[in-house]
């Protein structure tokens, strides 16, 4: 029998590109922040492009984000190849885009666009342009360096570094930053701790050892992304060794103190409104109790909401978090930051492919689906999840 469908009462305002219109989201505070996400992403449809087209997960993945009316997938690879797996997975391939690069109209621009990246631009782009620009991975990101796609997902068959390489040598920074990081968002159930049970932490893959100056870049440039995501004032903790060391020995904790200190004037000077607070112990900083008994006080303690770690070994294997929140669960493997527009990693199953497209900053422009399918009658992957 067909399962009912529970339809939940949305707020009077939704926001998605401009926060100074503050709205009130108060209605949809019990659901998930992919919940929250999906409804404001339907009002504004985003152009998502998958370099590994062809796989079966990223296929599974296009189709739900057509089915649910969240924007226009765009899978890069063969024609015939994915269509071939689409129909071995009964998926049907309405409303998704297929491009093959070498068969694209904007190859030829494309290869002019990476000629003009080697010969004025500050990133090491090796290699021929004509054979760079048939690379799934470097096509996707100009595609969306163009205009032409909002947003991009890879890694579902790749190594991180592939794709990582292709984006760093091909997209723009953000304004007044330097420094490209990355971000996992962690949700629980319970919502004990963060904002309703949100934690984002960074960075998570990028910058194995961060110096102080770039540890300040990968907190303001999160507590934005994560302002934005919430439509809250982020509260920001600098993890360290110690909690407010008056004379701290360790190199570390003296790179944390100082990165405090950088993070709360380029904040100001981006008008990046958030609380920053550090040095500080990650128990100190999302656990009232903790900290209320050492003694920390201030708008971050035991209310954080950002988790800046002074490496990547720290966020990739933390030992307390199943101690913190049995039920917490991360929404993917990591979003960029600090790039104009959002690239994100996946190699995951299809559902969190899916759900990794609706952590991502805000496009300049929004579209609305070409395709007429009704997603009422569109039937779910035949091997994968509704």
């Amino acid at each position: 029998q067909p399962q009912r469908r529970v339809l939940l009462p949305r707020p009077k305002v939704l926001l998605y590109l401009n926060k100074r219109h503050a709205g009130h989201l108060s209605a949809q505070l019990t659901m998930s922040i992919i919940s929250r996400l999906s409804a404001r992403l339907q009002n504004h449809p985003k152009r998502i492009v998958f370099p590994e087209g062809a796989d079966a997960r990223v296929i599974q993945a296009a189709r739900q984000f057509v089915v649910k009316k969240l924007g226009v997938p765009i899978l890069i690879g063969d024609r015939q190849r994915i269509k071939l797996n689409a129909a071995r997975l009964n998926i049907s391939l309405d409303g998704i885009r297929i491009i093959e690069p070498e068969r694209s109209d904007e190859l030829k621009s494309f290869t002019e666009k990476l000629e003009s990246i080697q010969r004025y631009g500050n990133t090491n782009l090796q290699g021929n342009p004509a054979e760079l620009a048939l690379n799934p991975n470097y096509f996707a990101c100009l595609m969306v360096a163009t205009a032409g796609a909002d947003a991009l997902i890879s890694g579902a068959t790749t190594h991180a570094a592939s794709g990582l390489r292709a984006i760093l040598q091909v997209m723009p920074r953000q304004h007044g930053v330097e420094t490209v990081s990355s971000m996992q968002i962690l949700e629980s159930e319970e919502g004990k701790f963060g904002c309703n049970g949100v934690l984002f932490l960074a960075d998570c893959g990028v910058i194995p050892e961060p110096t102080a100056e770039q540890l300040a870049d990968i907190a303001v440039t999160t507590a934005g992304l994560a302002g934005h995501l919430t439509n809250t004032t982020p509260k920001v903790a600098m993890l360290a060794y110690s909690t407010h060391s008056a004379n701290p020995r360790l190199a570390s904790v003296k790179k944390v103190q100082a990165a405090t200190d950088l993070a709360r004037r380029k904040a100001r000077e981006l008008g990046i409104i958030c609380d920053i607070d550090g040095e500080m112990q990650a128990d100190a900083a999302i656990n009232p109790f903790a900290a209320e008994t050492k003694e920390v006080t201030g708008a971050v303690a035991g209310r954080a909401s950002v988790l800046i770690f002074p490496t990547s070994t720290r966020v990739t294997s933390p030992p307390r978090w199943p101690s913190i929140s049995p039920t917490s669960r991360p929404t993917g493997r990591f979003s960029l930051v600090s790039i104009d527009r959002p690239p994100r990693s996946r190699a995951a199953p299809a559902p969190m492919i899916f759900s990794a497209r609706r952590s991502s900053s805000p496009p300049k422009r929004s579209i609305r689906p070409t395709s007429t399918q009704n997603s009422k009658t569109d039937p779910p992957p035949k091997h994968g999840p509704p």
